[in-house]
């Protein structure tokens, strides 16, 4: 079933710049999108592409890494905020996503299973949105190399609200400091071994650069003496904030010093959308409540434009 919102114009009360103005309004019109409600995060819509084929379980698993990743949220942001409200969006739906900002759809060639986000701005400026593959929620083994899914998901949503940067390299994963050979991250306190994954064996030295070879990484011990930073190790069990000033790794070849030239921890609270609320809002004093999910079968929307050409309507009720 189709529903119109009749809007009833008389176009003798307005000039055609009025009309035109009023027209796209109305058209176009949507909320304002992600905003803080107090502490908590609302207005979080994630949609599921029509091409991924409808399951219950997939829901689900949408609900288990937002109610994970609030928590994680909660604890990496001296516990100011968290994720309050979001809604699901489930198919059938419009070519277009909306205002939806976390998009589960099929395997992008570029990335297959891998999270990522389209941000394309300047430091501190919003993404586009955040994408992962239904693969991703499902198989449990991805937890190995990308961590926990609630982690992910705020490694991402750094990305996409706050407008920070990468902290590792995969283009310069090494680079040299005072003699020596360090890997890129932040911070520089995370210890671990250097192993060639191809080979099996120990990292060659390559002679143009005399740094590591290609096939060579940074394998870091399990158990660290540092909580940061999200934006380099989530998956690690010990780092649950972001790299602050006195921590930060100006050294490191990665995008967040190229685009930022500053910690994360600084960027978020300086230079975000969320700058203002960030810095004015006080701690929960207790754990915050568990999100609250709506699920919506998001349908066409037709807006119906009845012209009155008499002029027999009051420029007063001339919009109904």
């Amino acid at each position: 079933m189709i529903t119109c919102d009749i809007v009833h114009l008389n176009p003798a009360a307005m000039d055609s710049r009025s009309l035109f103005v009023l027209l796209w309004m109305l058209l176009s019109s949507t909320s304002t999108g992600i905003k803080l409600d107090g502490n908590g995060y609302v207005d979080v819509v994630i949609a599921i592409s029509s091409r991924v084929p409808q399951d219950d379980t997939l829901i689900g698993q949408i609900k288990d890494m937002v109610t994970e990743g609030s928590l994680y949220l909660y604890e990496a942001l001296d516990k100011k905020v968290y994720f309050k409200e979001a809604t699901i969006l489930v198919p059938p739906q419009t070519e277009s996503y909306g205002k939806a900002k976390i998009i589960i759809d099929n395997a992008n060639p570029a990335y297959g299973d891998e999270p990522y986000t389209n941000q394309y701005g300047e430091c501190g400026a919003e993404g586009q949105y955040i994408h992962f593959t239904p693969n991703f929620l499902r198989d449990t083994t991805l937890i190995k190399p990308y961590g926990p899914k609630g982690r992910v998901l705020v490694h991402e949503w750094a990305h996409l609200r706050w407008g920070v940067y990468d902290e590792y390299s995969e283009e310069m994963p090494f680079y040299y400091s005072n003699g020596n050979i360090e890997a890129t991250g932040c911070s520089k306190n995370i210890d671990g071994q250097l192993s060639d994954v191809t080979a099996g064996s120990p990292c060659q030295t390559d002679p143009r650069t005399s740094l590591p070879s290609k096939g060579c990484t940074f394998f870091p011990n399990k158990y660290q003496n540092t909580h940061s930073s999200i934006m380099y190790l989530p998956s690690l069990d010990s780092v649950s904030t972001f790299c602050r000033e006195n921590e930060h790794n100006y050294e490191a070849p990665n995008l967040q010093n190229k685009k930022c030239g500053k910690a994360t921890w600084t960027v978020i609270f300086e230079d975000s959308v969320d700058k203002d609320a960030l810095r004015s809002l006080k701690p929960l004093q207790s754990s915050p409540p568990a999100p609250v999910f709506k699920v919506v079968q998001r349908m066409h929307r037709v807006v119906c434009l009845v012209l009155d050409v008499s002029g027999s309507m009051q420029v007063c009720k001339s919009i109904n």
